[in-house]
């Protein structure tokens, strides 16, 4: 059997394997008896969502099959992943499951699971959970009578985490004053961001907050920048937030308009944090993709920058191990462990607020605290995962422009997690120099592995 979890859990096109309902109810079945334990007591699982069409249908397949392994569903409905998270932890739940596919188009879905604590599942557990699915061992393990499960419908989820994200704003403060255009994707924050934000004082122009099942991530949300940007110049916003469609990443514009993205809103939160002496160990957690630029602020500040790979997972595995409590993506995952267990995106655009009223600053004026080398970025969308440096002719064009940039930048490649694409990352002090190295390694691959 081909492996069913990637980076970021199971992910595919809806209704076609792996994310079809008869894997959904197997993942249910394997992740209760896993989750059961040996407490003689009623287990409980959460369960939500975000606003695509198939998540109804997953949904009831994971209902199905949890209960049928004598575990009771809390289903909370649509609510971003990082409240998902935060209602497993809170009310006890054994664990939560997640039906999304982040940013992914409506058609995409997946599925991903948190421990009770809140964090996602280790690797240990998913290989457990896919070889109970591939051994057909639960077959023989059928609860009857009054031990089949009950799924029940927590309707002040919403509300619950609402009141949790506020928390994490200084009581001493408010959002008085201040406009902000925010962008929800129509997807899982379409309710409680603006709530979030309205309720703490600001006026909010919202965008993408009519989800109908097929609009979510369409042209709207953090892959769109220029939807928040063109919002906060026609508005006069002071700055502009735009989430992914579970709400788990953040991308803003300050306002001018001009994106500020995960790098520089950690790099604010990161020397504010240090500033304060709360930035554990002085140091923040990225990954590989991150700006050098923001290595060079941290360094300035004497501060020091842990790097990992690609995935929001592996940054949050190394806060824990070390005992860091800031970490992120460029791409706009920001974990403030001190306050979620995961990446979040309206709680990281109020700490990016807080700071703002704080310093009495706009987004325009914090965002100087660092200054990226220009990076281009190019996806190439291949038939297999091969090992680029053993084609020749792909290796030496690598190695040529590594030795142009000398140590005035770098070169990364590396496949993505969730796509069948090849991601071509240079970052140097010439934009159009870098643009050009970086097609030209494009095409190498287009012609030798792409799809």
């Amino acid at each position: 059997m081909e492996k069913l979890f990637g980076t970021d859990g199971v992910r595919g096109v809806a209704n076609i394997h792996p994310m079809t309902v008869e894997t959904a109810m197997n993942i249910g079945r394997a992740a209760a008896y896993i989750f059961k334990g040996k407490h003689k007591r009623r287990h409980r699982i959460i369960i939500g969502k975000d606003t695509r069409l198939s998540g109804y249908m997953l949904e009831s397949a994971l209902v199905a099959g949890i209960c049928s392994m004598g575990v009771d569903v809390l289903q909370v409905g649509p609510l971003p992943t990082p409240g998902i998270a935060n209602i497993t932890r809170t009310m006890r739940a054994d664990a939560g499951v997640v039906i999304s596919a982040s940013h992914n188009p409506f058609q995409d879905n997946g599925i991903k699971i948190f421990s009770a604590d809140g964090f996602k599942l280790p690797d240990e557990l998913e290989n457990k959970i896919e070889e109970l699915i591939k051994n057909g061992q639960l077959d023989a393990l059928r609860p009857t009578a009054h031990e089949v499960g009950k799924a029940y419908r927590i309707v002040d989820a919403q509300g619950r985490y609402i009141v949790s994200l506020k928390n994490t704003f200084p009581v001493n403060m408010d959002l008085s004053g201040l406009k902000i255009a925010l962008d929800c994707a129509n997807g899982a924050a379409y309710k409680v961001a603006p709530a979030v934000f309205e309720e703490l004082g600001a006026e909010v122009i919202s965008l993408g907050v009519k989800p109908n099942g097929t609009n979510i991530n369409a042209e709207f949300g953090s892959l769109y920048p220029e939807v928040i940007s063109n919002a906060v110049k026609a508005n006069n916003a002071d700055i502009g937030i735009a989430l992914d469609g579970d709400a788990d990443r953040v991308i803003v514009c300050d306002e001018h308009g001009n994106e500020v993205n995960g790098d520089q809103i950690m790099a604010i939160c990161a020397l504010e944090m240090l500033s304060q002496n709360r930035l554990n160990k002085n140091t923040l957690v990225t990954t590989v993709m991150s700006n050098m630029g923001l290595d060079i602020a941290m360094r300035h500040a004497g501060a020091s920058v842990v790097k990992t790979a690609v995935g929001d997972r592996y940054v949050v595995e190394e806060m824990r191990r070390s005992g860091y409590n800031l970490g992120g993506e460029q791409s706009g995952h920001l974990i403030f462990l001190d306050c979620s267990t995961t990446g979040d995106g309206v709680l990281a655009a109020l700490q990016l607020l807080a700071i703002m009223q704080r310093k009495q600053k706009p987004l325009s004026e914090l965002a100087k605290v660092m200054t990226a080398l220009p990076q281009i970025l190019v996806n190439v969308q291949v038939k297999q995962r091969t090992d680029i440096m053993k084609i020749p002719v792909i290796a030496k064009a690598i190695n040529n422009v590594e030795q142009k940039l000398g140590n005035n930048g770098r070169v990364l490649i590396r496949y993505s997690g969730t796509e069948p694409l090849l991601r071509i990352m240079i970052e140097g002090t010439d934009q159009g120099e870098i643009a050009a190295w970086a097609n030209e390694i494009a095409a190498l691959v287009q012609k030798e592995i792409g799809a």
